[in-house]
């Protein structure tokens, strides 16, 4: 059946590509996907899908589906964001943006129109499918503080689902290859803010104020020796001063209040809790021999991204068998954050990356590039592999 599903794939490959440039022309932000959605969601009644409900997160964005096998069994979801973002598309090719200020700059075009295919595929296999396959186009993704992820969920998405997959395309990837890790995979997202009040006065006489800029500098300072003292060297995390301000623009006034802001990543929730706690002890210790008051806070926005060994097992077994083992590689811990995390947190789950990367096609640009750009030749693989981890793992449970 694999060979019969990548033969498939193979066979729509121009309408997957169709597809993904109409997506690229037309994209939406975060919870703005209205159009989209709707495109989307017509297309899923016309392959005939089931149980098809539109609208997450109090908006009119995101929708999903279930395609119902022949014979009874579990539940797979297969998941592919949808979101743009709010960039300016720069690139000179047919299917630019239409819309200025907003791209497909991280390749959720290719993630819904591979799973279209995908839902295509498995469509038209679904008389030997023992299970049922739930399709999610997930909307805001790359929202962090609403994420469309917690949404879905929320609406009942993971209901009754054994099971979750998601690919995403990635420009540090050789075009074709594919990129898996068992257990943590992506670091966890997080933000803190320290607020340092202290006692204004003027540059001439310090003796009066309680500067609150010192504490600032002695707390970015000593921030940066949790994770060189306090973490252990086999872990790993990054702490991170975003910005400071204070109240203060004139050169020789101490100001009252010093804010800063950053962010924090993490695999491992013990090392996320000791960072937290360590940040706050910190600051507020420093903050106090200073004679300034302080006030952290310390927000968790996105889970890290732990991949079940057995689902990535089976992933890898099935992309070797699509794409041959030599393309089929270990990835490095990714110290950015997805979404998809809150899956992994709820059901089995399996995240992995497929190479979008040639730099003849000038399509190895970072994502959220203004250029950014993919391969469209190896997205036929992405449809075939979410059709086939689903036909495989369905048919042998």
């Amino acid at each position: 059946m694999i060979d019969k599903i990548r033969s498939l794939a193979k066979e729509y490959e121009k309408e997957i590509i169709e597809r993904r440039r109409y997506f690229h022309m037309n994209p939406e932000t975060s919870w703005n996907e209205i159009e989209t959605t709707k495109y989307i969601a017509q297309e899923l009644k016309n392959l005939g899908c089931e149980n098809i409900k539109v609208g997450f997160g109090e908006t009119q964005s995101g929708v999903i589906a279930d395609i119902i096998g022949g014979k009874p069994g579990k539940c797979v979801a297969l998941r592919a964001d949808i979101d743009a973002l709010p960039l300016n598309d720069e690139k000179d090719v047919a299917y630019k943006s239409q819309k200025a200020g907003v791209m497909h700059a991280c390749g959720h075009d290719a993630h819904a129109s591979t799973l279209l295919a995908a839902a295509k595929i498995l469509t038209q296999i679904k008389g030997d499918l023992k299970g049922k396959v739930r399709l999610m186009f997930q909307p805001a993704e790359e929202h962090g503080i609403k994420p469309g992820a917690k949404a879905l969920i929320d609406g009942g998405a993971l209901d009754g689902v054994d099971v979750a997959f998601g690919i995403h395309v990635m420009s540090s990837v050789p075009a074709g290859f594919l990129e898996y890790r068992s257990g943590p995979f992506m670091a966890a997202a997080d933000s803190w803010e320290v607020l340092i009040k202290g006692k204004g006065g003027h540059g001439s006489t310090p003796e009066t104020a309680f500067d609150p800029g010192i504490a600032a500098f002695q707390i970015g300072s000593a921030f940066q020796t949790i994770v060189s003292r306090e973490i252990c060297p086999r872990d790993t995390a990054v702490v991170s001063i975003g910005g400071i301000k204070t109240s203060s623009h004139v050169f020789n006034i101490i100001p009252e209040r010093v804010e800063m802001i950053g962010s924090c990543r993490t695999f491992r929730i013990e090392v996320q809790d000791h960072i937290e706690e360590a940040m706050g002890r910190i600051a507020r210790g420093i903050g106090e021999s200073l004679r300034c008051k302080i006030d952290f806070k310390y927000n968790r926005i996105i889970p890290s991204t732990i991949n079940d060994a057995s689902t990535i097992d089976l992933v890898k077994s099935v992309a070797e068998k699509l794409m041959g083992a030599d393309k089929v590689r270990e990835s490095e811990l990714i110290m950015g954050s997805e979404d998809f995390s809150y899956y992994c947190h709820k059901v089995p789950a399996a995240f992995v990356n497929l190479g979008v990367a040639s730099h003849e096609k000038k399509t190895d640009m970072p994502h959220h590039s203004p250029k950014f750009d993919v391969d469209e030749s190896v997205l036929y693989l992405g449809a075939a592999l979410h059709a086939a981890f689903a036909w495989t793992f369905l048919n042998n449970n």
